[in-house]
C-alpha cells in the first residue's frame, strides 16, 4: 500500500449477503476504538496485493476466508468508489483510497447460532439484517410507515426549496425523483431503485451520512433514516442490494443463499426477503414451475411441524436451456 502524497492504495470491500432467520442479512464489522469514525457499521476490506493475487476476485475471497472462515459462492463487482472525501480528513495529504466495490453470496451453516456464526461474533462482526440500514425497502408486510410518516413530508420540504434543481450530471430534477424513486403520484414502486433512494435522501440530508458530512437537513427530525454506516459503506450496500434485486430476474443467484435442498415454501421466503415484497403463494408456484428452476428430490422435510413438505433442488441444466433463467416477478402496482 503507497504512503505517498498523491498516491493511490487500491482496496476492496465486500457486501457479503446471507440469509439468517428468514432475513437478508450483510456482514459488517466494528471499527477499532481510537479509529476514524470508531464504533460504526462497516463492511468487511482489506487490500488488493498484485504480488500475491493474479485478480481482484482471487484476492477478495482470500482475505475473506482468511479474516472470516467463510467460503463465497456468486461473487461479482459492483462499481469503483474513488471520490476524495469518502476517506480523507480535513487537511489530509495522505494516498486517495480507491475502492472497488463487490457483492458476494454466501451460506451461513447452522445461521447465527451455528459454528461460523459464533466465530464471527467473537471477532465483533457478525450478519445483521440489510433492512436495519434502509427500513423503508422492506414492503414484506405492506407499506413501511417510515415512507409516510419520516420520508415523504421530508421530501416534500426539500422538494419545495428547489423542485426543478438538478445536481451535475443528473437528468431529473428533485420533484422528478421524488415521484419516481419513492412512489408519489400513484407510481409504482420500483424495488430496484435502493441506490437512487439512498442517494435522493442523502443529497436532501435525511440520512445520517449526510450530517456526517456537512448538509442540512429540512427536517431535523427525520435525519437519522435506518442505521449509519463508516464512511460511504451504506452506499456501497444500497448498490450491492439493487444489483441482487435485479438479477433474481434474470439470473438463478437465489440458490446460492438456499442450503442444497429446501422446500418451495423456504424458496419464497427468501425470494421475498431479497425482493422486499410480499408474492401470491399459488402465484409463486406457477412462476417457479413455468421458470423450470426446481426438481423434486423425493425426499421430504418435517422441519415446519406440520404436514411433510416436499424437498427440491436447483436444477442446474437450466443453465444450458436458456440464456436468462431467473424468477421474472413482475411489477408492483
Amino acid at each position: 500500500m503507497s504512503e505517498a502524497v498523491g498516491g493511490i492504495e487500491i482496496g476492496l470491500n465486500a457486501a457479503i449477503v446471507a440469509i439468517v432467520d428468514e432475513e437478508p442479512a450483510v456482514l459488517t464489522v466494528r471499527r477499532a476504538e481510537g479509529s476514524d469514525r470508531a464504533g460504526a457499521d462497516a463492511l468487511p476490506s482489506g487490500p488488493f496485493d498484485p504480488l500475491r493475487h493474479r485478480t481482484l476476485e482471487l484476492g477478495l475471497r482470500a482475505w475473506v476466508e482468511a479474516l472470516t472462515a467463510l467460503r463465497l459462492g456468486h461473487v461479482e463487482q459492483l462499481y469503483t468508489f474513488g471520490d476524495r472525501g469518502r476517506l480523507a480528513r480535513a487537511g489530509d495529504t495522505g494516498a486517495h483510497v480507491v475502492s472497488i466495490g463487490y457483492l458476494a453470496l454466501t451460506r451461513l451453516e447452522g445461521g447465527a447460532e451455528g459454528p461460523a456464526g459464533r466465530a464471527l461474533t467473537a471477532t465483533g462482526s457478525g450478519f445483521r439484517p440489510w433492512y436495519d440500514y434502509f427500513p423503508w425497502e422492506d414492503w414484506r408486510g405492506g407499506r413501511p410507515s417510515v415512507l409516510d410518516e419520516a420520508i415523504l413530508p421530508a421530501m416534500r420540504a426539500w422538494r419545495a426549496e428547489a423542485p426543478e434543481h438538478r445536481e451535475l450530471g443528473r437528468a431529473l430534477g428533485r420533484a422528478e425523483r421524488v415521484r419516481l424513486y419513492f412512489g408519489e403520484d400513484g407510481r409504482p414502486w420500483d424495488e430496484e431503485k435502493v441506490l437512487e433512494r439512498y442517494e435522493t435522501l442523502y443529497e436532501a440530508g435525511l440520512v445520517a451520512e449526510a450530517r456526517r458530512d456537512g448538509r442540512a437537513c429540512p427536517t431535523p427530525e427525520a435525519a437519522s433514516l435506518g442505521r449509519a454506516m463508516s464512511f460511504d459503506h451504506r452506499r456501497i450496500l444500497a448498490t450491492a442490494i439493487s444489483r441482487l434485486r435485479a438479477k433474481l430476474k434474470y439470473r438463478p443467484v437465489v440458490f446460492e443463499l438456499l442450503p442444497e435442498s429446501f422446500t418451495l415454501t423456504e424458496l419464497q421466503k427468501t425470494v421475498e426477503a431479497i425482493s422486499g415484497r410480499h408474492l401470491h403463494k399459488q402465484n409463486f408456484r406457477r412462476l417457479v414451475e413455468h421458470a423450470a428452476l426446481v426438481e423434486a428430490t423425493g425426499e421430504t422435510s418435517l422441519v415446519t411441524g406440520g404436514r411433510p413438505a416436499s424437498l427440491y433442488r436447483f436444477r442446474r441444466e437450466v443453465l444450458a436451456e436458456r440464456p436468462a433463467p431467473g424468477l421474472r416477478l413482475g411489477s408492483r402496482g
